[in-house]
């Protein structure tokens, strides 16, 4: 009997925002990170960056913005700015009278209505993408896993970061800013968790000493999908990326691999 082909779960597509801050007197600078509750079916209790899916209305909102020529490309934004919002109480790609005050009835409101439109118009607030740098685009495809996410990686930057964070504790249990090479090395001693895509990012992050050097170097390399292969041509599995994409490391041995 012959067996018919697995077939690729459809890729659901989503957001993250990689925040910087400025790290103490002469050391490199803070990034966001938060750990994802473990009651969640993709990276359940790993450390990623704050984002997730693109829903619909952020779709419908893209959609309305004058001069909108990729409606793809502005809803993942829109739902970085959404997803940072709700996740951290950040306001992220946004002008308008904002403070810690607004922010927070804005989170609040924001949890409410479950889209990004009614918040601005209550509040007054428009979108800002410009605050945002595209870095990367992951599409980890895997007949094996159950959710296969196409996700855009931003950049944003926090300057002195003197702003109150909270974890939302649906979708998340704990805020934490560290630098890129302090979040490998708590990898390494098992403190956190981390897959591989938020290893090789993390990586790349350690290469920078400032926010300005990693936007410089995004803004250099044109963001391409990155599709993680198996290479078996060593003897040894190994899951590789693309050698051009800007990062230091592109493979690791497949039976170390965490995935989500």
């Amino acid at each position: 009997m012959t067996s018919l082909p697995s077939q690729q779960p459809e890729a659901i597509p989503a957001a993250t925002i990689v925040i910087f801050r400025n790290g103490p007197a002469g050391q490199p600078p803070e990034i966001l990170m938060t750990i994802r509750s473990r009651n969640m079916v993709f990276a359940g209790g790993m450390a990623v960056f704050p984002g997730g899916r693109v829903d619909e209305a952020d779709f419908d909102l893209a959609r309305t913005m004058a001069g909108s020529d990729d409606v793809d490309e502005i809803a993942n934004q829109i739902a970085a700015v959404r997803e940072t919002l709700e996740e951290t109480g950040l306001a992220i790609g946004l002008n308008g009278e904002i403070n810690a005050d607004s922010a927070r009835k804005a989170r609040e409101r924001l949890l409410e209505v479950k889209a990004l439109a009614p918040v601005l118009e209550e509040f007054g607030w428009s979108l800002d993408l410009t605050q945002m740098t595209p870095f990367a685009r992951w599409y980890p495809k895997n007949e094996n896993i159950a959710r296969v996410y196409d996700t855009r990686f931003y950049l944003a930057n926090l300057g002195t970061g003197e702003v109150d964070i909270e974890a939302d504790l649906s979708e998340n249990t704990h805020l934490f800013w560290t630098s890129a090479q302090g979040a490998l090395d708590a990898a390494e001693t098992e403190e956190i968790k981390i897959i591989f895509p938020t290893r090789r990012n993390l990586e790349r992050l350690a290469l920078f000493n400032s926010f300005e050097e990693a936007k410089a170097q995004a803004e250099a390399i044109p963001v391409r999908t990155i599709v993680p292969k198996v290479d078996q041509s060593s003897g040894q599995p190994m899951l590789t990326i693309m050698e051009d994409a800007g990062y230091p490391i592109t493979k690791e041995l497949l039976e170390s691999v965490m995935r989500g």
